[in-house]
């Protein structure tokens, strides 16, 4: 990754990891899916209002198949059913649990990625370098070997299927090749997630007569619409475009470390000795991942060759250098 795309990597995790955060202090006043609903309602009239302000009509509107299943793709699976699978997973089954259910997404995406890509594998170091942060994960959120096996099904299920729901959204997205910005394309899905998720909390029977309106719950709610909604999802969907499913998904292997040291600092959770050692198996991991972009070609010095003629020439230099 480049620094640009190192920049969209550490937003993308600091927003989204803070989502547990919040949900878990705003779902005391919210019912899950009608939380999801309002969530996404806020968002997409914030950036709504941002790209019809800065953008040209040119800009806005989609022009291509690619465009229209790229704005498919990113409300309806990567934005919508994701979160409210998530919401309503969360209600069976442990946080713990939960985020090391959610984290099999950088594990699923290479699966889906190499059925319906052609130029997206894992190589052998990225294999180590992403096992090594699921690892590093497991250790963060400190499962109870046995909290994984029992309790009620149902929500491991659910959580399992919203992580498959944002890993296939990804692949279909790079696969679409839309020709419409990230952020207007956010602006375009965000409303498709907000009228799906009002749909299945409607079908769900909850109500707005549930909700508890205190100020502790507007705080929940702005932070997961403009921070974990309309920041987090610019930066996670410009680093998608860069550089792929497969490494943009690695960002949730950082978010259960995230929101570890933000419930230590907001809410008062302690951190236990085992998750410092996740920290670093998570580092390790992607030490090993980004590894792979050192070219050891670069350390060997330009070689000059004569040829028969007695003229030399500059043999090819290693990639990442250019002659004066």
């Amino acid at each position: 990754m480049d620094r640009r795309s190192a920049i969209f990597f550490a937003l993308s995790s600091l927003f989204f990891g803070g989502t547990f955060v919040a949900a878990k202090a705003g779902l005391e006043y919210f019912p899950p899916l009608l939380f999801v609903a309002l969530r996404f309602d806020v968002a997409a009239v914030l950036l709504l209002g941002y790209v019809l302000v800065t953008s040209s009509r040119a800009e806005l509107l989609p022009t291509t198949r690619g465009d229209l299943l790229g704005i498919a793709a990113t409300g309806i699976l990567v934005i919508g059913l994701a979160n409210a699978l998530l919401f309503v997973g969360q209600q069976y089954a442990t946080s713990a649990v939960g985020a090391i259910v959610f984290s099999l997404n950088p594990i699923l995406t290479p699966v889906f990625a190499a059925v319906l890509l052609s130029n997206e594998r894992v190589s052998a170091r990225g294999a180590v370098g992403m096992g090594l942060g699921l690892v590093g994960v497991a250790f963060v959120v400190s499962p109870d070997p046995a909290a994984l096996f029992a309790g009620d099904a149902l929500g491991r299920a659910i959580l399992f299927a919203g992580a498959v729901s944002a890993a296939v959204g990804a692949v279909f997205i790079r696969r679409a090749q839309p020709t419409l910005s990230s952020t207007v394309r956010i602006a375009w899905g965000l409303p498709l997630a907000a009228a799906l998720s009002h749909g299945l909390s409607w079908s769900a029977g909850e109500s707005f007569g549930s909700i508890v309106w205190t100020l502790e719950a507007l705080v929940a709610l702005a932070y997961v619409s403009v921070f974990a909604g309309v920041f987090a999802y610019i930066a996670y969907f410009a680093l998608l475009d860069e550089t792929g499913p497969i490494r943009a998904n690695l960002v949730f292997y950082v978010v259960p470390a995230v929101s570890t040291v933000g419930g230590w600092a907001l809410l008062g959770e302690s951190i236990a000795p085992l998750a410092i050692l996740g920290f670093l198996t998570i580092f390790a991991g992607f030490a090993v991942l980004g590894s792979e972009s050192i070219d050891v070609r670069s350390l060997a010095p330009t070689s000059v060759h004569r040829s028969s003629d007695g003229s030399t020439a500059v043999a090819d230099e290693p990639r990442g250098y250019r002659s004066d």
